[in-house]
């Protein structure tokens, strides 16, 4: 079930995008678009508005994500049933400045993480940008995520590239299926990705042959245990990278994010007093062993 409603979300991001509306050529950071779920109801929506922090509706642009796109667009791929009958996800995306980086915050979505939005939109090229995705309830964030990609176009001016928008779109659908392998769980999915994007943008493989040797290097280190199918899929998801002109240093930027958000949780007094317990810890197991002696060495951890 989880991997067909992520398959979903995927799948609508870059399937609507051939019918976009205009976008601006003069975004400048700080501009605003909001995407809002066709289903909502109208306190529904005055509810996220205020919480985006948006006041008036008139203050921004304001675009919708229907349930009929979901089916216009997926009905070839996903039964009617695991669709669904509501678009209620929403979100807001903030243009930053060059370098900013691609930032995301969710609540009430279950379903997609927020390192799973973050790959495969910097894959298809959105960087520099604030994106909050919300719902009144938990839902999946399908409507949200089919929004973002229309909503960062017409904000930002930057179009596309459609072959980058499919790669985006099978990397998507690929991390859901490893996330129901039972080696690994969303987060460690969604990293093994990163990971392998990591390693072909350094070491430039240049047939499937060093490509299907990479993978199984990263996933030997990972301790993950992966089919025949899987890796195939790899495979042929990493050689249509090879042949895309990726902007690398956007991708690596979420895993600069994420290495990010450990030195900062270990310099923070939170992240301090979790290693002195740690420490604590050791300290008695020492003294139990071996009757306190030298226990002050362990002060020297770090």
């Amino acid at each position: 079930m989880k991997k067909f409603i992520l398959s979903i979300a995927i799948l609508m991001v870059f399937s609507t995008l051939g019918s976009l509306p205009t976008a601006k050529a003069d975004a400048a950071p700080g501009d605003k678009i909001v995407v809002l779920g066709e289903d909502l109801t109208s306190q529904q929506q005055n509810d996220l508005l205020k919480e985006m922090g948006v006041d008036s509706p008139d203050d921004v642009q304001i675009t919708t994500v229907s349930n009929a796109d979901e089916h216009k667009y997926l009905g070839d791929y996903i039964p009617a049933a695991q669709i669904g009958q509501n678009a209620i996800s929403s979100a807001i995306i903030v243009i930053g400045e060059k370098g900013d980086g691609l930032s995301l915050q969710l609540k009430n979505i279950d379903y997609i993480t927020e390192q799973m939005y973050g790959n495969a939109l910097s894959t298809a090229g959105v960087k520099d940008a604030k994106i909050y995705i919300t719902a009144p309830f938990e839902v999946s964030g399908t409507g949200a995520l089919t929004g973002i990609m229309e909503a960062y176009e017409i904000t930002s001016g930057v179009e596309i590239d459609e072959d980058k928008k499919e790669v985006a779109n099978e990397e998507m659908v690929i991390t859901s299926e490893l996330s129901d392998n039972e080696s690994m769980n969303d987060e460690e999915a969604a990293d093994f990705i990163t990971l392998i994007k990591t390693k072909v943008s350094e070491e430039k493989p240049q047939t499937k042959e060093d490509i299907k040797n990479l993978i199984e290097e990263v996933a030997n280190e990972k301790n993950y245990n992966l089919s025949k199918e899987e890796i195939e899929k790899l495979v042929n998801l990493f050689q249509k990278f090879k042949d895309l002109n990726i902007d690398w240093d956007a991708v690596n930027q979420k895993v600069d994010d994420a290495k990010g958000k450990v030195t900062d949780f270990l310099e923070s007094d939170e992240g301090k007093n979790f290693i002195e317990k740690v420490k604590d810890f050791f300290r008695s197991l020492w003294d139990l062993l071996f009757g306190g002696k030298d226990s002050e060495s362990m002060d020297s951890v770090s």
